[in-house]
């Protein structure tokens, strides 16, 4: 991006991207109230003037015709403007009445994915949750990292110790579905990954990475090897039972924290390289020396992200992955998976978590934290009866395109009596709501990155102030939440807070003025304030990780669980799947992917990040293609048990033979969407053929990888004879 200006023209902004996990410093020069170019900050510690593709759309975002800036209700002719307070009313009244009506269970509520980028949806949500008293709560998290959040709960005692690799100074990466070269990191905020991986091998390391695809990051990478999806667990705990078999008191200086070590190793017994070959794909000899290696590193670590989180066993996985780290002894030392010590601790800010407290009405699935598997919402609101979900809350997502069985989903929503959206679009998903209040955009309010700093690879601390004035009448996110939760709640305290009250009580007590406070209780209190971070344009480095989990422990007798009960008992599960029959000879299994130009649907409606040729193609492997007569670029028509897509094939050995792989958040060709350049781009949905009674039964996660789908050639269809 370029332009003309004069130097006395321009104005120099330096904030941090707000757009993925890798949080990389920016330099945005404006101008005449306009970007004139997004370039990396060179200045920035952690992400050394390194940006992505995607870091250019925030001017794409900023002035898109299509972003809502003021609220819509929706008519019989279509969505119409309705002034602020009129609105902030209608949703209060409508939502309170059902809520009388019908009880708590009645009222619904969705947290997306934009929210975890937005620290002033993370820090007034919870108010306005307390005020609106949803009796069901769902988010992303179920559709993506809850299993991480479970073994972090259950093994270290709160859902925020979760260990990332120190790949700064690792010796073995060892991958497990993940692909970081794409996604910048994923709980492991590593900016500028392409170099730190080169710098593994530079400095004599070895990369390794399982996949059923070959993925960009396999480009970085020693060795490849192709593992059946969703049998991932089976692997790891071959991995494991060679680590206690052969390689045996290994714990290192953690050993006198842990318990359970040698139910584990017993538990693990059965799973030999020999016993789960078949079922992974893998051969023996390769397991073994895979163990043999990473137990001979001088520092290894071990991570797994969404391709082991999204199926069947995504708990067990998660679990295993952290096993594989604790009993190498690379858990909590240099070099191996490391707990980041932000200046703003989550541990601190949130409850360690709760599991299966309640259940799910239909099937019975666990809660995590207070929230329910979200792959049970459509059925949660077509159940009927006094059990039924009536109205629904969104909050930057659009959960129509990001959980399984998009379409059910969408009849669902459609019989809702009362749905309001907090979003900046009309969506697949908020083109149902009766109301949507969009907050300001990216550029227009300041921002700290309190979930990324927590999960981040070396220790920073940075504040972005606002670029550009909120529109005339505009409200940031955090206040339509606490303007919401006002008129939701009878209290006294929150009464008072109407009106001048309340606007006088925003401006002093908002993000800003938490942060001052959250940092004066934060771990670096003594050698960092809030004017240090607020003067510091291009953030602050706070070092890199130090073994710190003996003390921030958090389970009851501040042990370190290597076998709670839940995942010991759930390999009674994962055994059975050694035994279970192979599918249909022309089944073939599906997998999803994620774009260097893309991250969240909404992605989709920037220039920038769409131009080039449509990206929304089915990858099948020659062999595959050939047995169903497919050629490069024909349509094929892809059948799961929840629904069908017709798509482009692309023909590719990057991936496994017998698996095919689908990119996710398209899928704009739904009624009444106001994303004009998404529009053109529609691509098809990977979630409308994602199944929504396929979960991991411990945890509740949606089972999103590994669906069996047949794919078979779309011929034209012929010309209707004339008369």
């Amino acid at each position: 991006m370029t332009g003309e200006p004069t130097p006395a023209e321009e104005k120099v902004h330096y904030r941090a991207c707000s757009l993925c996990e890798a949080i990389c410093g920016l330099e945005i020069r404006v101008a005449g109230g306009a970007i004139r170019s997004i370039r990396g900050d060179k200045a920035d510690p952690f992400s050394r003037g390194h940006i992505c593709p995607k870091a250019v759309a925030l001017k794409d975002i900023h002035d898109d015709p299509d972003r809502l800036r003021q609220p819509m209700r929706r008519t019989a002719s279509g969505f119409a403007p309705v002034p602020w307070p009129e609105a902030l009313d209608e949703a209060a009244d409508a939502l309170r009445k059902i809520r009388g009506r019908y009880g708590r269970k009645a009222v619904a509520v969705y947290a997306g994915n934009p929210n975890v980028h937005n620290w002033g949806s993370i820090l007034f949500a919870p108010p306005f949750y307390r005020s609106l008293r949803a009796g069901r709560r769902y988010s992303a998290t179920s559709v993506d990292q809850l299993p991480h959040h479970l073994a972090a709960y259950l093994m270290f005692g709160h859902q925020f110790l979760l260990p990332v690799p120190d790949l700064d100074r690792t010796d073995f990466l060892l991958i497990f579905g993940a692909n970081p070269v794409v996604s910048n990191g994923s709980i492991m905020t590593a900016p500028d990954i392409k170099k730190r991986l080169k710098a593994i091998r530079e400095r004599g390391g070895r990369i390794v990475v399982v996949d059923p695809r070959r993925t960009e990051t396999t480009g970085f990478a020693d060795e490849h090897l192709f593992v059946r999806p969703g049998s991932d667990a089976l692997l790891l705990a071959a991995l494991v039972q060679i680590v206690l078999t052969e390689h045996p008191d290994r714990l290192g200086g953690l050993a006198d924290l842990v318990d359970g070590v040698d139910e584990l190793a017993a538990a693990l017994a059965p799973y030999t390289p020999e016993a789960v070959s078949g079922a992974t794909g893998v051969p023996a000899e390769s397991v073994r020396r895979l163990a043999d290696d990473f137990c001979g590193a001088k520092s290894a670590v071990a991570y797994g992200r969404m391709g082991v989180s999204v199926q069947a066993f995504g708990g067990l996985c998660q679990w295993l992955v952290n096993v594989l780290n604790l009993v190498t002894g690379n858990m909590d030392r240099a070099g191996g998976a490391m707990f980041p010590r932000p200046a703003v601790d989550l541990l601190s800010l949130s409850s360690r978590g709760g599991f299966a407290r309640f259940k799910s009405s239909v099937r019975g699935l666990p809660e995590f934290a207070g929230e329910l598997p979200v792959a049970t919402l459509a059925e949660d609101m077509l159940t009927g009866g006094d059990d039924a979900a009536r109205a629904l809350v969104t909050i930057a997502g659009n959960p129509v395109l990001s959980t399984p069985n998009g379409r059910k989903l969408d009849e669902a929503l459609a019989g809702l009596d009362f749905m309001l959206s907090i979003d900046l679009y009309i969506n697949e998903t908020t083109r149902h709501a009766d109301l949507i209040l969009p907050p300001t955009g990216p550029l227009e309010h300041d921002h700290y990155d309190i979930v990324f700093h927590q999960l981040a690879i070396r220790n920073t601390a940075r504040y972005s102030p606002a670029l550009f004035p909120p529109g005339d009448g505009a409200l940031h996110d955090w206040e339509i939440l606490l303007e919401l939760a006002a008129r939701l709640d009878g209290s006294p305290w929150l009464e008072r807070l109407k009106g001048r009250a309340l606007r006088w009580y925003l401006r002093r007590q908002g993000p800003t003025g938490l942060l001052e406070r959250l940092l004066r209780n934060g771990p670096y209190a003594h050698t960092l304030d809030f004017r240090q971070v607020m003067s510091a344009p291009h953030g602050i480095d706070l070092g890199g990780l130090e073994p710190s989990l003996r003390e921030r422990l958090k389970t009851p007798d501040r042990r370190i669980a290597a076998a709670p009960k839940q995942f010991i008992d759930d390999l009674d599960r994962l055994a059975a799947s050694l035994r279970a029959e192979p599918g249909a000879r022309d089944e073939l299994v599906l997998i999803s992917r994620r774009q260097p130009r893309s991250n969240n649907s909404w992605m989709h409606n920037y220039p920038r990040l769409m131009k080039g040729a449509d990206r929304c193609c089915l990858q099948i492997h020659p062999d595959d293609a050939r047995q169903r007569v497919l050629t490069d670029g024909a349509l094929a028509r892809v059948r799961s048990r929840a629904g069908e897509v017709v798509v482009p094939v692309e023909i590719t050995d990057a991936m496994m033979p017998g698996v095919v792989c689908l990119p996710h958040g398209f899928g704009h060709d739904r009624d009444g969407v106001r994303l004009r350049v998404a529009e053109k781009h529609p691509g098809a949905s990977v979630n409308d053929l994602t199944d929504e009674l396929r979960v991991d039964l411990l945890s509740g996660n949606a089972a999103l990888s590994g669906v069996p789908v047949t794919v078979e050639s779309e011929q034209p269809q012929p010309r209707a004879q004339l008369a």
